[in-house]
């Protein structure tokens, strides 16, 4: 496999958070064939595809006969998939398993996006062959789409991947720009300070970083030296919603009004620190982190309209 014009990437969920970063790095990949698709949001560059309609999986891949699948689609929202078990397996395991299987048969390799909520948060870091824990329906269906993937193909990938933010098409499509509105209207001495959580430690990590670092696993592969088995990827700076919320305010300049909340209060369970070891790839000279302040400002300066409440 020499990775050049005859090198098809089939790229799973082209127009989530994710994927578009992914997308517009491979824009400007080697000579690849990248196709796209997207659910929700199909566009003209981009392949309609509902991953849950198995029999239109197996006939997209059929026909692309990709080398490599990228799966960047997901129910990735907790608290929907704590709502809505049955969703959250539709599209984090059932999905997962009829590509792995659709695509081995095909002889292609899949990388699929995990999470870091598989782990319990309770002796980070977290390396790749830790034994996982997830403490909610999220990290549950997130496990078993992995071990869907590697009981179809050994030779697959997973990549785990911690609170993701990048550029964004409103505000709550991440946890970190859904922030925003709150910071934003806190300034307001009419309104009320914004209660941010000051309990479990994230490492937010930049989608374009990930992009690069999915980039370099496809080129990996297209040389013939397959990664296969458990990855992980994450930021490594550590730090609370208030804290980011913080770092937010000072990027917008607005005199927030922000309460630190010491103790968990969301419905669904989440871990405390889930920090992510990235050795194994970063042994691979594969990887790229944008310092947090760096990307956040670069990431608001592309929304000059900002949001009023």
């Amino acid at each position: 496999m020499t990775g050049g014009k005859g090198f098809t990437v089939a790229l799973i969920g082209a127009s989530g958070l994710l994927g578009r970063a992914v997308s517009a790095e491979l824009a400007g990949a080697p000579p690849w064939r990248v196709v796209r698709t997207a659910h929700r949001r199909a566009s003209a560059d981009s392949v309609p595809l509902d991953i849950c309609d198995h029999d239109a999986v197996r006939a997209f891949l059929g026909r692309e006969k990709p080398d490599a699948v990228v799966i960047a689609a997901a129910e990735r929202r907790p608290d929907v998939c704590e709502n809505d078990p049955p969703l959250a397996r539709a599209l984090n395991v059932d999905a997962v398993r009829v590509i792995a299987t659709e695509a081995s048969a095909l002889g292609a390799w899949v990388l699929s996006i995990s999470t870091d909520y598989v782990f319990d948060g309770t002796s980070a870091p977290y390396f790749p062959d830790d034994a996982p824990a997830p403490l909610n329906a999220y990290g549950r269906s997130k496990l078993d789409g992995e071990r869907a993937l590697l009981e179809a193909d050994p030779q697959s990938c997973v990549l785990r991947l911690p609170l993701l933010y990048g550029p964004v098409v409103d505000w709550s499509e991440s946890a970190v720009t859904s922030l925003t509105p709150a910071i934003v209207a806190s300034a307001d001495p009419a309104k009320a300070p914004a209660s941010m959580d000051a309990w479990a430690t994230r490492y937010p990590t930049y989608t374009p970083d990930v992009a690069v670092v999915i980039r370099g696993m496809l080129e990996h592969h297209a040389r013939g030296a397959t990664i296969s088995g458990i990855t992980q990827w994450s930021g490594d700076e550590p730090m609370t919603k208030f804290d980011i919320a913080e770092r937010i305010a000072r990027v917008l300049k607005v005199d927030a009004k922000l309460v630190a909340q010491r103790e968990p209060t969301d419905a669904t369970p989440r871990p405390r620190d889930c920090h992510l070891d990235s050795g194994r790839l970063k042994a691979l000279g594969i990887g790229r982190r944008t310092p947090f302040d760096t990307a956040i400002e670069r990431l608001l300066a592309s929304y000059p309209a900002l949001p009023s409440s």
